[in-house]
Order: structure tokens, then sequence, then C-alpha cells
């Protein structure tokens, strides 16, 4: 079994700074993309940032500038830098990757159970 894992979100004050972590654990034989996604209350789930097995990232146009997605590969765990954040960053953050279990299973979508970030004015 897969799970991914995040840790690192809370409350902070509008212009401070979170990093939230996610790590891939169970039978995992190759990952993929991983990313972050976040849902505010009473709308969709959105894409905030995705990072390609290569290194290369995709921001949501709402937080390029201030957000910064990496990954551990060694660790299977994607992070995500938030600075400067703002009243309307809050929201539950999840974190996804696409992988596959062994070399003869295809790639499929795994998601975190979601942390909540709360940015406070």
């Amino acid at each position: 079994q897969v799970q991914l894992v995040e840790s690192g979100g809370g409350l902070v004050q509008a212009g401070g700074s979170l990093r939230l972590s996610c790590a891939a654990s169970g039978r995992i034989f190759s990952i993929n993309d991983m990313g972050w996604y976040r849902q505010a209350p009473g709308k969709q789930r959105e894409l905030v940032a995705t990072i390609t097995n290569g290194g290369s990232t995709e921001y949501a146009d709402p937080v390029k500038g201030r957000f910064t997605i990496s990954r551990d590969s060694t660790k299977n765990t994607v992070y995500l830098q938030m600075n400067s954040l703002k009243p309307e960053d809050t929201a539950v953050y999840y974190c996804h990757g696409t992988l596959r279990r062994s070399s003869l299973s295809f790639f499929n979508d795994y998601w975190g159970q979601g942390t909540q970030v709360t940015v406070s004015s």
C-alpha cells in the first residue's frame, strides 16, 4: 500500500512563511510527477505547483514568485516553501504523486490526506 503523508501546515500571519512536506511510503517502484493542490472552503481543488522527476516545475499564477516546490527523490519527498503568505492562501493543501508500484504496473495517482494552512490578516 502506498501512503502520502503531509506535514507542516498551521496558522501564520499574513506575510509569514510555512514549509510543507510530503513523504511517499510503501511499495513504490518509481515516482513521476509530484505536486501540491489546495482547496479553500466552497471552492474547487486547484493546482498550486508541480515538479517532474527531472526537476521541471510549474506554478499557478497566484503563487508565482512566492512559493517554491522542490523534491528529494532519494527520500520520495516533495516540499512546498511558502513565503509572503496572504489570507487568500488559506486552504487545505493536498500532496499528489503519480507513481507505479512495480515495473509491470501502470502509473496511478495518489493523494495525501491534506494539511490545513490558515493565514490571518
